[in-house]
């Protein structure tokens, strides 16, 4: 199944029963390809759409003007206006010698000969991120400059792979600490998509994995930061920024899980260090994996 699609029954729930119409920014009213309904996800804060080289034949027959990889803003007929886009990914093949233009990937595991299961094997495409649309909202919370690579700074376009599940969990998790008394404005990405030349830089024992789920799309490393001072913020109110605070948001992800076991992934705990305060990784791999400490 597609990343993004729901089953019949909670589309409905989400949209009231009717199909999704989408309009161009300037456009008449146009359904979009039944197979993208569902694209707002089980937290229904979700903002664009994905599709790929094998939609287009699709997306121009329902009226969408797509032939360049980019982002095309649109909105939604069956909700309020919003900040919503149709995202047409820059194909894989579009990368030769690592790099896409300017901007170094690098190669997946799979590219190399490894073998590797059917989840690590490499992205169908990236998003194409310009300095126009850094701020362009993957969902309520989050945007597509959150989940970049960090470093080569002074290199536009940029490229990200970005699986809508982590963004729905992320959202979700952010719904389920409100629920548990700890209400969270903004949620910071410490680390999100990593190109594996990026993530090459610290493997071994002790660091990054080499075949890191970050490299997928659906991991990142997160606290809340409400106060904006680049820390994890002191979800007890005890007065200290500790493993306590982390543990609150791991119970958060934790949750998630158990109410929506088709987001089971990867919960990590991660201490403070002289370079950062904690932090918890969270992933949506398609199984439960926990590392880190107890805090269920």
């Amino acid at each position: 199944m597609r990343s993004g699609l729901l089953s019949r029954t909670l589309r409905l729930a989400l949209f009231g029963g009717g199909a999704v119409l989408l309009v161009a920014a300037a456009g008449t009213p146009m359904p979009l390809p039944p197979r993208f309904n569902g694209f707002a996800g089980l937290s229904g804060k979700i903002k664009v759409v994905l599709a790929d080289a094998a939609d287009v034949p699709d997306l121009k027959a329902a009226g969408f003007a797509v032939n360049e990889p980019g982002v095309y803003p649109v909105r939604a007929v069956a909700r309020p206006p919003d900040d919503l886009a149709l995202v047409l990914l820059t194909p894989f093949g579009s990368k030769v010698d690592g790099r896409i233009g300017e901007y170094v990937l690098g190669n997946w595991p799979e590219e190399g000969g490894r073998k590797t299961p059917p989840s690590y094997g490499c992205p169908r495409g990236f998003i194409k991120v310009t300095k126009e649309e850094m701020k362009r909202p993957l969902s309520d919370h989050f945007v597509l400059g959150d989940f970049l690579t960090h470093g080569q700074p002074s290199v536009w376009p940029k490229y990200e792979v970005v699986d809508p599940r982590l963004v729905d969990k992320l959202e979700l998790t952010i719904a389920q600490l409100e629920a548990s008394g700890h209400p969270v404005k903004h949620m910071h990405v410490m680390s999100g998509f990593r190109t594996p030349a990026y993530n090459a830089q610290d493997v071994g024992p002790g660091a990054r994995s080499a075949i890191s789920r970050h490299m997928y799309g659906d991991a990142a490393d997160v606290y809340p930061d409400d106060d904006g001072n680049d820390l994890l913020d002191d979800l007890n109110h005890d007065g200290r920024v500790d493993m306590e605070d982390a543990k609150i948001l791991a119970r958060a992800a934790s949750a998630v899980e158990k109410t929506y076991p088709v987001l089971a992934g990867g919960i990590g705990l991660y201490p403070a260090t002289k370079e950062h305060g904690p932090f918890v990784h969270i992933d949506a791999r398609g199984k439960r994996a926990r590392w880190g400490g107890t805090f269920e």
